[in-house]
This record gives structure tokens, C-alpha cells and sequence, in this order.
């Protein structure tokens, strides 16, 4: 509750209704905070029969605020389809600033706050999460995923399995009365959740791909594929080509031809 803005509060009281994901918990914030304004459940389950409704009643003059369980609408939240149907009509669409848990515990992580990318959540499958996290093996942002406490360590063993032993960075119940931050190795991580074991809302903040692991290019990628791979991670396009030609065993100008074409 403490974390409500009081430009929130002002906007909750003020619109006409209340669009929210779980009317049963928004109206415990309400309650707090005595505002009588109605509700209408608005969820990933109804929200394609619901925006037509909400539209209409926007389209008449009236306000609404929508309002997600937790964080931030829209942001592994119900809300981005009313945000992008509004915006086509032409209705104002204004975003409130709130707690979001990717950015807060960002912030707090003491990984690099950015570069940074937001994935949410993560494929729950093990082949297609570990497919998944290959493509973003190279990245060198900070990477923050969004994960369910009952999958914590085996998307921690798929992490150091694709990613190595990388720094991480497993934030649980954030602005809650358990609150905490386990930092350090895949490893580290992975080993303290057999010890204490974790409940509640969970966040993994991985960090990016070093120097090191950027200038190392899987051998089963092509070797052009491998030379446009350590260019986008920054590496000049003749040292790139150098370097392919010498880790595959290949004649450098030969490379250098077909890379430009010549």
C-alpha cells in the first residue's frame, strides 16, 4: 500500500471506473484507502470480449484507469491490447508512473543497469527455454527474466548450461515483508536454493556476455555467419574475418572475398 503515488490515488478516485485484472484484490486497495469508484474485471482470459465495452465507454466521454494484481500494466501484465485498440481510436492514453519489478530490482542487483533487456517470462519447456536462452547467449545487456518460484533451479541449470557460471543475480518478493536478494554465480545461486529452498514472486537478472564470450563464436555456425556475429558484438570486420579464418583453419583473403562479395 505504501507504494501507491498520490497521483495514482488522485486518478483512482476521479475516472469514471476501474478496469482491473483482479477485482477482488483491487478492491482490498480501494477499501484502504476509501475510494467508492466501480470495478470491471478486466483479464488476459476476457480481455478480447471486454475491450469492445471499454471502448464504448470511453468513446462516450468517460475515463477509466486500468489497474494490474502487481507491477506494472501492460509489462507481463493485462493491458497492452486496450493500449494499442485506444491509440487507434484516437483516445489519450497516459501511463502512470508505479513499481515495476523488473526496473526495481534492477536497480538494486548491482549488475550493469544498462545496457539492460526485459524478457518477462521465460518458455517453461526445457528444450525450448535452452533454444531460447542460445539466442540471447551473445547479448551483452543485462538480461532480467521474470520466473515462477516452482521453476527457479531448472531454469538456473539451463542458464549455466548455455550461459556458463555467469553472475545472477535471484531477487523473490520485492517491496514484501521477505524481501531478498541472492547474488553472485549460477552456481552460487543454484546451490543456496538447496539449502533455502525459495517461495513467492521471483525475478533472475543474468549478466551480459563478456569480451571474452562475445569473441567466442559457436564452431557449428557458418563461418560468414560467424564473421556477422563478432561484428554486431562490436569486433572490427577485418580482425573478425582474421580471427574466423584462423579458428576454422580458412584462407583469410578467400574469407575476405566472400564476405564482401568480391
Amino acid at each position: 500500500m505504501q507504494d501507491m503515488t498520490l497521483r495514482s490515488l488522485e486518478t483512482l478516485k476521479t475516472v469514471d471506473l476501474i478496469a482491473a485484472e483482479d477485482t477482488r484484490n483491487t478492491q482490498k486497495l480501494l477499501n484502504h484507502f476509501e475510494i467508492k469508484v466501480p470495478q470491471e474485471s478486466f483479464h488476459e482470459y476476457n480481455s478480447f470480449e471486454k475491450i469492445p465495452k471499454l471502448l464504448t465507454i470511453l468513446e462516450s466521454g468517460q475515463s477509466i484507469a486500468q489497474v494490474s494484481d502487481a507491477g506494472m500494466p501492460s509489462i507481463s501484465d493485462p493491458g497492452h491490447d486496450l493500449v494499442v485498440e485506444a491509440i487507434k481510436r484516437g483516445i489519450d492514453v497516459v501511463a502512470l508512473p508505479g513499481s515495476s519489478a523488473g526496473i526495481t530490482a534492477l536497480i538494486a542487483s548491482g549488475l550493469a543497469p544498462q545496457p539492460h533487456i526485459f524478457y518477462g517470462f521465460l518458455p517453461r519447456k526445457a528444450n525450448e527455454q535452452k533454444k531460447f536462452l542460445e539466442t540471447k547467449r551473445q547479448y551483452p545487456e543485462t538480461q532480467i527474466f521474470y520466473e515462477s518460484p516452482f521453476r527457479v533451479a531448472d531454469t538456473l541449470k539451463n542458464m549455466v548450461d548455455v550461459y556458463g557460471d555467469r553472475h545472477v543475480v535471484l531477487v523473490r518478493e520485492l517491496t514484501k515483508i521477505y524481501e531478498e536478494y541472492r547474488r553472485g554465480k549460477i552456481s552460487e545461486v543454484l546451490d543456496s536454493l538447496t539449502e533455502q529452498p525459495i517461495k513467492g514472486e521471483c525475478l533472475i537478472i543474468v549478466s551480459g556476455a563478456d569480451k571474452e564470450e562475445l569473441e567466442q563464436v559457436d564452431s557449428t555456425v557458418p563461418p560468414l555467419e560467424a564473421v556477422k556475429i563478432l561484428i554486431e558484438a562490436g569486433v572490427k570486420t577485418n580482425a573478425a574475418i582474421k580471427q574466423v579464418a584462423k579458428e576454422r583453419g580458412l584462407n583469410r583473403q578467400e574469407l575476405y572475398a566472400q564476405y564482401h562479395e568480391l
